[in-house]
């Protein structure tokens, strides 16, 4: 089978690879699609240590082929994904109590295991969440990680319908946090961006204000529009966009953190005192938050901007990541020659 997997040059080969019989539990998925994620950037990249040799993906989806021994939990024909969160130790203080994805001995799809950049993959059957009929395999990708990593994010934001959340970066990520705050939590939405054309993006899918925060103090901005958001989610990869949403947001409001800037944020300790304020880290979802963002996504709330593309661009995409050129989501479809 072809796969994607990382060298010791910091480049990513298609190579033929022969997979493993199957173990107990487990199950083989013939892939579909995967999604191409900044995550996978940084493993082929080396920035979380050397991963040569680790097949990427944890945005799949693939069609079960084969169970092996003990599945009860999938069957042949089902649609399953191939997450970030590939396997928890199952026993642990976080996994016992609906936290799993912090488990200590997590298991990550595409950097501690193989991962779904595949035309096979093999997935621990109970951890593999299935797909829900009428949602398209390409748009399931990008919700088995962006999707439900924003949709954890906005639900851990404690936002009520009608009050005003500040989304900072409007990229893949972004713009599907926005779908969820608007179409599921019925909240209103401020997008923060420094990209024009992603500002624009995010208009036409609902934002009822946008912010060049290049050419516009945004947390200024929101305090003089709105009084202050009621809550803040940074999926952006700058400083500023994570100092910017704690002086944009109102007392008692929460700013959840999800994208991984290399420096640390500046926090003025006292207002977050006196005011209140929670900055918190929100990290993927769970399976059950997955099988929620799946379903939001199959009833039409969440419409994720994709384009396929086959596994021979992968390292182009990569390049054209790194540069700033792509809106929505790259998905590796393996029914591309």
């Amino acid at each position: 089978m072809k796969a994607a997997v990382v060298n010791s040059h910091h480049h990513v080969d298609v190579v033929d690879k022969k997979l493993r019989p199957l173990e107990h539990g487990e199950a083989l998925l013939s892939m579909e699609c995967c999604g191409v994620c900044h995550t996978d950037l940084h493993v082929k990249n080396g920035d979380f240590g050397d991963k040569t040799g680790v097949i990427l993906g944890h945005e799949g989806i693939g069609v079960v082929k084969q169970i092996g021994p003990g599945v009860s939990s999938l069957k042949v024909g089902d649609r399953a994904s191939v997450a970030w969160f590939f396997e928890g130790c199952g026993h642990c203080e976080y996994c016992t109590s609906g936290n799993e994805t912090l488990c200590r001995n997590v298991k990550n799809a595409g950097y501690t295991v193989d991962g779904g950049m595949a035309e096979e993959c093999i997935v621990v059957a109970d951890y593999a969440v299935k797909v829900p009929d009428g949602l398209d395999s390409a748009a399931a990708s990008s919700v088995t990680c962006a999707g439900v990593t924003t949709y954890k994010a906005v639900k851990v934001s404690d936002i009520k319908p009608g009050q005003w959340i500040a989304i900072y970066g409007l990229g893949g990520l972004g713009n599907l946090a926005l779908q969820y705050a608007k179409n599921v939590f019925n909240a209103k939405v401020i997008a923060v961006d420094v990209n024009d054309n992603q500002l624009a993006f995010a208009k036409e899918m609902g934002a009822d204000l946008v912010i060049n925060s290049r050419t516009e103090d945004a947390a200024k901005f929101i305090q003089e529009k709105t009084g202050g958001a009621h809550a803040a989610v940074v999926t952006a990869v700058a400083k500023a966009a994570f100092n910017s949403a704690v002086d944009a947001v109102r007392a008692g409001a929460r700013v959840v953190a999800v994208g991984l800037p290399p420096e640390s944020m500046s926090l003025d300790i006292p207002r977050l005192v006196l005011d209140g304020i929670q900055v918190v880290g929100s990290l993927v979802g769970t399976r059950k938050d997955l099988t929620e963002a799946f379903q939001f996504a199959a009833e039409g709330k969440v419409v994720p901007k994709v384009t396929r593309r086959p596994i021979e661009d992968i390292n182009t995409i990569f390049e054209e990541m790194e540069q700033g050129k792509i809106q929505g989501r790259m998905v590796i479809d393996f029914g591309q020659k």
